[in-house]
């Protein structure tokens, strides 16, 4: 058996990922017999890892920070039932940014004073649930579900905490401009500038319906700049500050929400979960020592940095295609439909043979999904053995906005995931089956 640092970019796959007897092994299954067992394309997730992941948050914070803390997932980034209550027994809250996430926590028997509902354009019926089922916190993102939650929340004899999601006007410019939220344009938030902020706050604290309890922001994910984070966490202190001059309002929670970027390429390289603690507590300390505020619980909202190292993705080769003076297709039986992210805002991505890990490459080519786009490209030039049809490929840090914005596009299946957890084989998602899609579809009325 070969240890994992003898993988190329052992950093990028499970930690428990090992090689052996020349075949890719995750918590000690053989990817080969997973996929003889369930088919490709197969998505796994490793235990291990994600407990690593959520234990390295918790202490980096307990750390870090004098004050109270908590530790949201953030459930857009992969959600389903089993994974819910693994979260939940590993002390963490979840953020969720609509009724059908909710209602897999609330499945999942996870203790919904301990979920926080998000959104933009959250519909007022969802609002509505959100308060019949005890929901913890509702971030306010705007004006407009301000007056629906109020007018929700009238009559109500407890009132409901809020959050205000503030939008900063602080951007990570290094990250893809589709996964930038905290710039005044962005469509998430209330402007500080234009005084849409303090509107809601005057609006939220004459409401008897609703509590308000503090502050939240998001300023991106892939999150690699910490002077950013500390401008969008010192200009939510700065307004709280002046909130409490104006209107005698105490911030009591403050949430600078997640992002934290993983490495998904073999020069790349994560940023470190203490270095992160350890900033953005120093800020808020600092910050409210000047400001003279009490320190606010601090909630941060991780989903990608928990959950992408633990994902891998198998697919079996199809076919393979070389264009003379062009690239050399491998084609393969996923692509956009399971993992869009490479064709949503060109995403990258590395890859191992799994029967041939080790091996020294032999030429670069392109992976090419089967889905009818010539943008189904997962991966555009990655150097890999000689490989042929019936090949597996496995792609690491698959974990993350992968399986949570998959479709149904070409009337093609999702595939199944699984929780590889201690001995454990967890089916977490079955395999979609056609009729399961027939199964929507309703013949005209003759």
């Amino acid at each position: 058996m070969e240890a994992p640092e003898h993988l190329p970019a052992a950093h990028l796959w499970p930690t428990t990922t090992t090689v052996e007897q020349g075949v890719l092994a995750i918590a000690g299954f053989n990817v080969l017999e997973l996929v003889r067992t369930y088919g490709t394309p197969l998505y796994v997730l490793d235990g291990a890892t994600i407990r690593t992941q959520a234990a390295r948050y918790t202490a980096a914070l307990r750390n870090a920070y004098a004050g109270a803390s908590s530790i949201h997932y953030a459930s857009k980034a992969l959600l389903n039932v089993g994974l819910a209550q693994l979260l939940a027994r590993l002390g963490l809250g979840l953020d969720v940014v609509s009724a059908g996430e909710l209602q897999i926590a609330k499945h999942a028997g996870c203790d919904l004073s301990h979920v926080h509902l998000h959104g933009n354009g959250t519909p007022a019926g969802e609002l509505q649930q959100a308060l019949e089922l005890g929901v913890g916190r509702i971030v306010v993102d705007n004006l407009d579900q301000l007056a629906a939650l109020i007018n929700l929340t009238k009559d109500r004899a407890t009132p409901q905490p809020i959050l205000l999601r503030i939008a900063p006007d602080v951007a990570d410019t290094a990250a893809h401009t589709h996964i930038q939220t905290g710039a005044a344009a962005a469509k998430f938030g209330l402007p500080i500038a234009d005084g849409s902020a303090a509107e809601a706050v005057r609006q939220a604290l004459k409401a008897k319906g609703l509590h308000l309890m503090g502050l939240h922001a998001h300023i991106g994910s892939q999150l690699r700049d910490w002077a950013a984070l500390r401008e969008a966490v010192t200009r939510l202190i700065t307004f709280a500050a002046e909130q409490r001059a104006e209107r005698g309002w105490t911030l009591s929670e403050l949430s600078p929400g997640g992002g934290l970027a993983v490495a998904y390429l073999p020069a790349e390289t994560a940023p470190d979960i203490d270095v992160y603690a350890t900033t953005l507590a120093q800020t808020v300390m600092q910050g409210c020592t000047r400001a003279g505020l009490p320190l606010p619980r601090l909630i941060i909202e991780p989903g990608r940095s928990l959950i992408a190292r633990a994902g891998v993705s198998l697919y079996s080769v199809t076919g393979r295609k070389a264009v003379a003076g062009g690239p050399t297709y491998v084609h393969v039986d996923g692509g956009m439909g399971d993992n869009l992210r490479p064709a949503l805002y060109a995403a990258g991505y590395t890859a191992l043979v799994a029967d041939q890990p080790l091996a020294k490459a032999a030429a670069s080519v392109q992976i090419s999904g089967r889905f009818c786009e010539s943008g189904d490209v997962l991966i555009r030039d990655v150097a890999l053995p000689p490989v042929e049809p019936g090949a597996v490929i496995a792609l690491p840090v698959t974990g993350a906005y992968t399986l949570s914005m998959s479709s149904n596009y070409n009337g093609v299946p999702r595939p199944p995931l699984l929780l590889l957890d201690g001995a454990k084989i967890h089916v977490l998602q079955r395999r979609e089956t056609i009729d399961d899609l027939l199964r929507r579809d309703l013949p005209l009325d003759v």
